[in-house]
């Protein structure tokens, strides 16, 4: 069979390796000139920077591909867990590292916030409870085929939704469970994993503090690009064909049925397109013609970033791989979020990859990636957003530090939501494609497939299951999945 996949970001990398594994004929068509979209690098002036996601969880997905192609994945793709997950920080001075171990993470909760281990101990088993009862339902499988609500181990999950905390705020539920603002705010932050507000999204997404803390959070050898230079070599060894600067003009449709793509003005044949496009602009380039799910592209669109690469001429050793300095009112900054604004006291993340990969900057030196959530490019003034943000990014930093941190900035790159856009064509700049603010979301994401055009799939952060390296190599399986069970058409 032949099968063209639109985009080489990290899902259509997946797609790849498992339409070839199965010995398809697969032609991956990318715009850009290199793959992974935003799983890429850079290198300024002997620093080393991984442009886009910064954290590694649930490393089995990406395990899988090479199961998948039949080989041992240890012999291809290295990582290690990460012992502390992220060092958190406060404006009165407040520290605190989260351990990967649950007792010691507990056990450093108790001494630094005087919140008694039990409690967050009890908070992560929810978490944990949650994930077994919905994650494999939610995450690994279509939403949208009946087959998978006739499964008898999803119609029990069904029976137990009252658990789930769907009706319920993810900030309510960690209100119940742990009640100190501290770690109710720590525990909040999971939110923005998906681009979401942890004031309105569902409870349910409390399952997230189970992918670091259970499973664990860990750490690509050479870093996360190479998790893009890994698959992408796996993809090309079982015969995936790639062309870059390549992009697709339109599916080509016929009597209902995708049967091949437009190139440079050329049309070519495929029996099934995977598209890991951003599914808005899938339809709006591609399918122009073709029956709109306004309803699916119209929905609110998750948060995205405002990033600066910093090469910093010192080492900090208060600092771990991943950091976050907290904003003083965090509900304040989500409500601006959702106005559409940014807060003039942001919560500001720093990833510093050099700390596991001393080739990543010079010595004595130290590569910083620091991350402030904004929301989606609705025409804001982004050239003053980034000077303010950019002001006050380094006066919290000098504060929280103790330091000047300007006098330490060797060498400075920006990525924000015009040029996310540009670059990776996500709409609007939005992270994570649609938000899940509403306790339905992951029903109105748009399905692994098309229900009017045959031979038409979806792949990425923009459809189910979401957005994030792991739920990308998901769709990528759940797509392997259908159509392993739909003959084309």
């Amino acid at each position: 069979m032949k099968i063209a996949i639109i985009g080489a970001g990290i899902a259509g990398l997946a797609s790849a390796v498992r339409m070839a594994s199965k010995g398809h004929s697969v032609d991956v068509y990318e715009a850009n000139a290199y793959p992974g979209g935003k799983l890429s690098q850079f290198e300024v002036q002997g620093y080393r920077f991984d442009a886009g996601p910064s954290l590694f969880t649930m490393p089995q997905y990406v395990d899988e591909l090479f199961q998948a192609a039949g080989l041992n994945p240890a012999e291809h793709f290295r990582y290690q867990r990460l012992p502390i997950v992220c060092n958190y920080f406060w404006e009165d001075q407040t520290r605190l590292s989260a351990y990967a171990n649950e007792t010691e993470f507990a056990h450093e909760v108790e001494q630094k916030l005087g919140v008694e281990a039990s409690k967050l101990l009890r908070s992560l088993a929810d978490s944990r409870r949650k994930y077994e009862l919905s994650g494999r339902i939610f995450l690994e499988k279509s939403l949208h085929r009946w087959d998978t609500w006739l499964n008898l181990s999803v119609a029990k999950a069904m029976l137990k939704i009252p658990q789930f905390d769907l009706f319920t705020s993810m900030n309510q539920v960690n209100e119940r469970m742990v009640q100190h603002p501290k770690l109710v705010q720590l525990l909040n932050r999971f939110a923005t994993y998906n681009g979401s507000n942890p004031y309105k999204a569902p409870g349910l997404l409390t399952i997230i503090p189970h992918f670091e803390h259970h499973i664990g959070a860990f750490y690509p050898e050479g870093g996360m690009h190479s998790i893009t230079q890994s698959v992408y070599a796996l993809a090309q060894s079982k015969g995936a064909r790639f062309h870059f600067n390549a992009p697709v003009e339109e599916i080509v449709l016929e009597k209902g049925r995708a049967v091949g793509i437009k190139v440079n003005q050329e049309k070519r044949h495929y029996d099934r397109i995977i598209s890991n496009m951003d599914v808005f602009h899938a339809y709006r380039r591609l399918l122009p013609h073709a029956p709109q799910p306004e309803k699916i592209l119209r929905q609110e669109k998750s948060t995205s970033a405002l990033i600066f690469y910093w090469g910093v001429q010192r080492e900090f050793p208060e600092l771990n791989m991943h950091n976050i300095l907290f904003s003083e009112d965090y509900r304040h900054e989500f409500d601006l979020l959702s106005q559409g604004q940014v807060s003039d006291d942001p919560t500001v993340y720093i990833n510093i990859t050099s700390k596991h990969t001393q080739g990543d900057a010079p010595p004595g030196c130290e590569n910083w990636f620091v991350m402030i959530n904004v929301p989606f490019n609705a025409g804001q003034d982004w050239d003053a957003i980034i000077a303010r943000s950019r002001t006050q990014i380094i006066a919290k930093i000098s504060r929280i530090l103790g330091v000047t941190l300007p006098d330490l900035i060797a060498c400075e790159e920006i990525l924000e939501p015009r040029s996310i856009e540009s670059k990776t064509w996500s709409h609007l700049g939005a992270l994570y494609g649609t938000s899940s603010n509403d306790r339905m979301a992951a029903f109105m994401r748009h399905p692994n497939f098309s229900a009017k055009i045959k031979n038409l799939y979806f792949v990425g952060g923009s459809v189910h299951p979401g957005g994030g390296i792991p739920l990308c190599l998901l769709s990528a399986k759940i797509v392997d999945d259908i159509m392993e069970k739909s003959p084309a058409l």
